[in-house]
C-alpha cells in the first residue's frame, strides 16, 4: 500500500514577514514569515491533512527508513520563508560543538530561492580570510557587514550553509529552507534595531566566536537536478510534465514541496506550495505539471 500524505503547515508571523504566501494559506494572518512544511518538534508538529492528526502520530506507524535511525529525533525541518525585512546576522554550530556544549545537535541548512525583488540577496560567508580578533572588532563596532559576501539572487539559486558560516536572509527574498531539525542559532548582529520597548535583541557573540569559520566562503553549486547531497540530507529539484512516478527506495522517507504547478498526487489534489510526505518503501504517481523540491535523509 502506498503511503503518501499531504501536510498542513504551521504558520509563523514575525515582524519581518511579508504577504507572499498569504494567498496560498487558509487563515487570517498578519503576515507569513515562515510556513513550516515538515516539522516534528515540541509544540510545532505539522498535521496530516487528510487524517487531521499530527505527523508525529503517523510516523509511529510508518517506516522512516534506516537512514533516519542514526538520529535520536526526526531529522529534517523544512520551511518556506518570506523576508520583507532583513533577518539578523547569525551562525550555527556543528554537531561536535553543540553536542558537547549545548546538549543539542548543530545545524546544516540549504536555501533554494523561490522569488526575489530586484537587487535583493543573501549574506553568506566571509569575503576573505579573517582572524578571530578581526571579526570580534567588526562585531563590536557594528561593521560586520563589510566582511560578508552579499549575493544578489534570482529564482533557482541555491546555497548550502554549513555550520560555522555567517549568514542572513536579506529583505525581499522568498525561499525554501531544508535543514537539520535544530533551532540552535547564535545571533551576531541585528542592524542595531530595537523592539517596541526600546530594547536591542539578545546577541550571542561569545559563543559565535567559538564556532565561526574564519576562512573565505565559496558557494559550490551542483549541476543538474541535485541541489545538495551532504552528510545529512539530499535535495533534488524536478520539473513535472504529465506523469511522474516517485519512489522512496533509498533508505529514507521523502518530503516533496511544489514550487509551481497543479495536479494530483495519486488521488490527492495539489497546488503551489503544497507539501507531501512519502513513507519509506512507498511510491506515488504525480499527474500534472510543476516544479517539486524532493528531500530525503542521507546515510
Amino acid at each position: 500500500m502506498n503511503k503518501v500524505y499531504k501536510l498542513k503547515p504551521i504558520i509563523k508571523s514575525y515582524i519581518w514577514g511579508g504577504d507572499y504566501f498569504k494567498s496560498y494559506r487558509l487563515g487570517d494572518f498578519e503576515n507569513i514569515s515562515e510556513s513550516w512544511e515538515l516539522s516534528i518538534r515540541e509544540n510545532n508538529t505539522v498535521l496530516v491533512d487528510q487524517l487531521n492528526k499530527p505527523l508525529s502520530e503517523l510516523i509511529d506507524e510508518e517506516d522512516l527508513g534506516p537512514n533516519s535511525s542514526r538520529f535520536p529525533y526526526f531529522p529534517l525541518l523544512i520551511k518556506l520563508i518570506d523576508a520583507k525585512d532583513n533577518l539578523s546576522i547569525q551562525v550555527h554550530p556543528s554537531d561536535d560543538y553543540a553536542l558537547k556544549n549545548e546538549h543539542s545537535f548543530g545545524k546544516s541548512e540549504m536555501w533554494h530561492i523561490i522569488d526575489a525583488d530586484k537587487d535583493s540577496g543573501l549574506y553568506v560567508g566571509l569575503n576573505k580570510d579573517y582572524t578571530k580578533e578581526e571579526i570580534e572588532k567588526k562585531l563590536k563596532d557594528s561593521s560586520i557587514l563589510e566582511c560578508l559576501n552579499f549575493y544578489k539572487v534570482k529564482p533557482g539559486d541555491t546555497f548550502l550553509i554549513d555550520p560555522g558560516t555567517i549568514h542572513a536572509i536579506g529583505k525581499g527574498v522568498r525561499l525554501i529552507e531544508i535543514q537539520q531539525n535544530s533551532d540552535l542559532t547564535y545571533r551576531l548582529y541585528d542592524y542595531l534595531r530595537k523592539d517596541k520597548n526600546g530594547n536591542y535583541r539578545e546577541l550571542h557573540i561569545d559563543k559565535a566566536l567559538k564556532v565561526i569559520n574564519f576562512h573565505q566562503y565559496e558557494n559550490k553549486q551542483i549541476a543538474g537536478d541535485v541541489l545538495t547531497d551532504n552528510q545529512y540530507f539530499k535535495v533534488i529539484r524536478k520539473e513535472i510534465k504529465g506523469e511522474y512516478h516517485l519512489s522512496a527506495n533509498e533508505g529514507s522517507f521523502l518530503s516533496f514541496t511544489f514550487l509551481k504547478g497543479e495536479g494530483k498526487v495519486d488521488d490527492i489534489p495539489y497546488r503551489v506550495f503544497d507539501t507531501f510526505f512519502l513513507a519509506n518503501k512507498s511510491s506515488c504517481l504525480i499527474k500534472g505539471e510543476g516544479v517539486i523540491i524532493i528531500s530525503s535523509v542521507n546515510k
